[in-house]
C-alpha cells in the first residue's frame, strides 16, 4: 500500500512534482559544476600562472651571507659557493615532492667568455671583433622522477628560433663543437644567425677548448638575451676550473641555484610563522600543510648547504586568484541551494495543499502522523535522488565545458568525477527534506475533522 501511494502520488501530481524536481535539479547542476571546477581549479591556476616562472628558488646559502672587512664587502660577485646537482634527487623524498611541477638548476659561468664569430672567411666589417659575454647552463628537457623538466617547463614565454642544444658526447673526444643557444641581443650584436660558429679568444683559467655551433636565437625578455646558452654538461665542463664540484663519479656537478615551481596552499596567518619557534604539535600541522614556505623549509632540510625562498610575486597572486575564485564559487553554490530549497518549499506547500483532503482521511482511517510524515518524505527523497543525479551528470558536463572555455587547451582534466555523485545526491537530499518540513508540518497539524468537513 506504502509504495502505491507513492507511486499515485507523482502520477497524480505531475506538474508540482516536475517543478520541485526542476528546482532541484538546476540547483543541484550549479553546485556540481562549482564543485568539479573547485577541486581542479589549484591545479589549473598553477599551470597558468607557472608563465610568471617559479615559485621557489634555491641557492647557496653562502650566497646569502655577508662578508665585509672594515666595512666594505669583499664577498666574491658570484658569491664563490655552489650547490650539487647530485642533491637534486633527494627532492623526490621530501614530504610534498608530488606537488613538484617542475624543477630547473642553472649554473651561471663565473669568469666572462670572450668569443669571436668565426666565419671561415675572416673578419666581418658588420661584426665586433669579439664580445665579452656569460654563459649559462641549463636542462632543456630532462627526466626528473615521473615528469620532464628544464627550462623549458619553467620559462615558457621564452621564443626560440632553431632548436636547443644537445649536450656534447664525451665518447667522441675533447675537441668538439659545443652547441650552443645566443641570447636575441648578442646574436643582433654579432650578427650572428643559426649554424654560425664561435671562437673564445681567451680561454685561461679554463683547461678546456670549447668551440661554439649556434643551434638556435632566443628571446626571453631579459638579461639572458645577451647570454650564450648551453646545456647544463657542457656549462659544468666550460666553469670547471679549480672551482667546480665534483661528484662522486669525478664528473663536474656544480649549480648555481635551482628553479622550482610545486603546487601550494594560499598563504595565511599561519603559514608565515616560524616552525622552529612552534610546539611540536603545532609544527607538525605546518609542516604537513603545502605552504609554499613549508616546501621550501623541507627543501633546505633536503639539500645540504642550500637557502630556499618562496617567490612572493608569483606565489602570492596564485593565492590571492585562488581564494577570490574559491570565494565566488562558494557563494554561488550556496545561493543555488538556498534557491533550490525555497523552490521545493513553494511547490511541496502547493503539493500539500491540495492533498488536506487525502491528509484528512489517512487520519482519520488511523495512519499515524509518522506514517503520513514518512510517505511524504519518501516522495521527497526520491524526487531527491533521481534529479539529483541528473543534475550531477548536466553540471559535470557544464564544468567540463567551462573549464574548456575558461582554461583552453588544457583538456587533462575527466568528464566525471564521481566522489562528486554521493555529495551531490546528498546535498538534494538536504534541500529536498528542508524545503519539504515546513508544508508537511503544516499539514499534519490541522485537525482531520476540520479538513474533512471542508472547514477552512
Amino acid at each position: 500500500m506504502f509504495f502505491r501511494l507513492l507511486i499515485e502520488s507523482f502520477l497524480r501530481q505531475r506538474r508540482r512534482k516536475a517543478l520541485a524536481g526542476i528546482a532541484i535539479l538546476l540547483g543541484t547542476t550549479a553546485v556540481t559544476a562549482m564543485l568539479a571546477l573547485a577541486t581542479t581549479i589549484g591545479d589549473r591556476i598553477h599551470r597558468e600562472l607557472a608563465v610568471y616562472g617559479a615559485n621557489i628558488v634555491v641557492f647557496p646559502k653562502a650566497d646569502s651571507l655577508d662578508v665585509k672587512v672594515g666595512g666594505v664587502d669583499v664577498k666574491p660577485a658570484t658569491g664563490g659557493a655552489y650547490l650539487k646537482e647530485s642533491d637534486l634527487e633527494k627532492l623526490k623524498g621530501i614530504f610534498w615532492a608530488n606537488n613538484i611541477t617542475g624543477v630547473s638548476p642553472e649554473l651561471v659561468d663565473p669568469y666572462p667568455v670572450i668569443v669571436v664569430p668565426d666565419s671561415g672567411l675572416g673578419p666581418d666589417p658588420n661584426r665586433p671583433l669579439y664580445v665579452s659575454t656569460t654563459a649559462v647552463g641549463y636542462w632543456f628537457d630532462h627526466p626528473f622522477a615521473s615528469i620532464r623538466t628544464g627550462a623549458l617547463a619553467l620559462h615558457p614565454w621564452w621564443k626560440l628560433t632553431g632548436r636547443w642544444p644537445v649536450p656534447t658526447d664525451p665518447a667522441k673526444g675533447p675537441v668538439q663543437l659545443v652547441e650552443t643557444v645566443v641570447g636575441a641581443d648578442l646574436a643582433h650584436q654579432l650578427n650572428l644567425h643559426v649554424g654560425d660558429k664561435l671562437d673564445q679568444l681567451l680561454k685561461s683559467p679554463r683547461p678546456s677548448d670549447m668551440r661554439f655551433q649556434i643551434t638556435g636565437i632566443v628571446r626571453t625578455g631579459d638579461a639572458t638575451d645577451s647570454k650564450l646558452i648551453l646545456s647544463l654538461p657542457d656549462a659544468q665542463s666550460l666553469s670547471y676550473g679549480g672551482n667546480g664540484v665534483l661528484n662522486p663519479n669525478g664528473i663536474a656537478d656544480n649549480i648555481s641555484r635551482v628553479e622550482i615551481s610545486a603546487r601550494t596552499k594560499p598563504e595565511d596567518a599561519f603559514a608565515r610563522q616560524d616552525p622552529d619557534k612552534m610546539s611540536a604539535k603545532l609544527r607538525d600541522v605546518w609542516y604537513c600543510r603545502p605552504y609554499a614556505n613549508s616546501i621550501a623549509y623541507q627543501i633546505r632540510e633536503a639539500i645540504p648547504g642550500s637557502d630556499a625562498q618562496q617567490v612572493r610575486r608569483v606565489e602570492q597572486s596564485e593565492g590571492t586568484v585562488l581564494e577570490r575564485i574559491s570565494g565566488l564559487m562558494w557563494l554561488i553554490s550556496g545561493a543555488a541551494l538556498l534557491a533550490a530549497g525555497f523552490a521545493v518549499s513553494a511547490a511541496m506547500a502547493t503539493a500539500v495543499l491540495e492533498r488536506r483532503g487525502e491528509i484528512g482521511l489517512m487520519r482519520s482511517l488511523g495512519a499515524s502522523k509518522g506514517a503520513i510524515a514518512t510517505l511524504f518524505y519518501a516522495e521527497s527523497g526520491l524526487l531527491a535522488v533521481v534529479t539529483g543525479t541528473v543534475g550531477y551528470l548536466a553540471g559535470s558536463a557544464l564544468a567540463w565545458w567551462l573549464g574548456a572555455r575558461i582554461f583552453p587547451g588544457d583538456g587533462r582534466e575527466p568528464l566525471l568525477n564521481l566522489v562528486l555523485l554521493p555529495v551531490i545526491v546528498a546535498m538534494a537530499l538536504i534541500v529536498a527534506v528542508a524545503g519539504s518540513t515546513p508544508a508537511i508540518r503544516a499539514a499534519l497539524g490541522t485537525d482531520p475533522s476540520a479538513t474533512l468537513r471542508g472547514d477552512d
